[in-house]
C-alpha cells in the first residue's frame, strides 16, 4: 500500500503538492512503518513463544517403529529414577554462587557450560529452573531430552554434528525470551574436556554471558565411555564449582572469539582442577 501512495503522488505536478499533502504524505507512511515494525515485533515474539512451548514439550514419537518407542520410553523413565536416587542422596557443596548471582543480575539470562561427563549430578543440581539444554537429533538425544524435561529442563534438538545451526536460532529466541541455556562443551562426542564454539557464538548473538560451571563426585564410577561419564554412588558428596561470567562483545571478530574461546577453556580447566584437588583432601 505504500508504494501505491508513492506512484500516485508521483504522478502530481510540483504546484499541486501543498504542505498539507506532504505532511499527510508523510504521516501515512510513517504509520504504516510503525504498523510494520508492530507486525515484526508479533511475529518475532510469536516465534520465541512457539519456541518455549517446543523446549518444554515431549517431541512426537510417531516416527520410529514400535520397538524403539517402547525403548525410548523405558530408558527416559530409567534415567530420570536413577538420576532422582543418586541426587537425593547426594550431598552438595557449592563454590562461586555469587558468580551465579552476578550473571543473573540486571535481567541478565546466563548460558550455562559444563563438561559431558559431570552432566547426572548437574541435572539435579541446577532441576527446575527451566534451563533448556541443546540435545542431540538421534535416538539417544530422544529419551535424553525426555527425561530432562521430566526434571524441568527444555530440550532443544540439534548439536555440532547434526543439526546445529537450527539450534542455535532456537536458542537465540528462548534466551530473547528469558529463558536460560546450557552446552556440554565438549559433547555429543568429544574430544574430552575441550570447548567448542557454540556457547561465545551464542552469547556474541544474544549479548548474554556465559556461566561456566562444573560438578565433581567424591565417590563414582567411570564408565568406558569417551567422556569417562561420572555415574555417582548413592549418598556421596560433591562439589559444585561456578566460574565468574563471561561476557563476549557483539562486535567480536574471528580474533576475539577464538580468545573467549580460550578463556572459556581456561576457566572450564581451573574449575576441573579445583574439583579434583578437593576430591584429593
Amino acid at each position: 500500500m505504500a508504494e501505491g501512495r508513492v506512484l500516485r503522488f508521483s504522478r502530481l505536478r510540483p504546484f499541486y503538492i501543498s504542505d498539507f499533502s506532504f505532511t499527510l504524505y508523510s504521516s501515512e507512511m510513517q504509520a504504516s512503518a510503525e504498523e510494520q515494525k508492530q507486525h515484526g515485533a508479533t511475529r518475532a515474539s510469536g516465534r520465541a513463544a512457539e519456541s518455549v512451548e517446543r523446549a518444554y514439550r515431549f517431541a512426537d514419537l510417531s516416527s520410529y517403529p514400535l520397538k524403539k518407542r517402547l525403548v525410548i520410553r523405558a530408558a527416559d523413565l530409567a534415567f530420570y529414577d536413577l538420576i532422582n536416587i543418586i541426587g537425593h542422596t547426594t550431598r552438595f557443596e557449592v563454590r562461586g554462587w555469587e558468580n551465579f548471582e552476578a550473571a543473573s543480575e540486571d535481567a541478565r539470562v546466563p548460558i550455562h557450560t559444563l563438561w559431558h561427563d559431570c552432566i547426572y549430578l548437574a541435572i539435579y543440581f541446577w532441576r527446575r529452573r527451566g534451563i533448556a539444554y541443546m540435545t542431540s537429533q538421534s535416538f539417544d538425544g530422544e529419551y535424553i531430552a525426555r527425561f530432562l524435561q521430566r526434571f524441568g529442563f527444555g530440550a532443544v534438538r540439534g548439536s555440532s554434528t547434526r543439526g546445529g545451526v537450527g539450534a542455535m536460532v532456537e536458542m537465540a529466541r528462548l534466551l530473547r525470551a528469558s529463558v536460560p541455556v546450557g552446552f556440554t562443551l565438549d559433547g555429543p562426542k568429544g574430544p574430552r574436556r575441550v570447548a567448542k564454539m557454540g556457547a561465545v557464538l551464542l552469547a556474541k548473538k544474544s549479548g548474554q554471558p556465559i556461566l561456566p560451571f562444573n560438578v565433581t563426585a567424591m565417590s563414582h564410577w567411570q564408565a568406558p565411555s569417551w567422556d569417562r561419564l561420572q555415574v555417582p554412588m548413592p549418598f556421596t558428596r560433591a562439589l559444585v564449582s561456578i566460574a565468574r561470567p563471561i561476557f563476549v562483545p557483539t562486535n567480536a571478530d574471528d580474533e576475539a572469539l577464538e580468545a573467549k574461546r580460550d578463556e572459556l577453556q581456561r576457566a572450564m580447566d581451573d574449575l576441573t582442577e579445583q574439583g579434583d584437588e578437593w576430591r584429593s583432601r
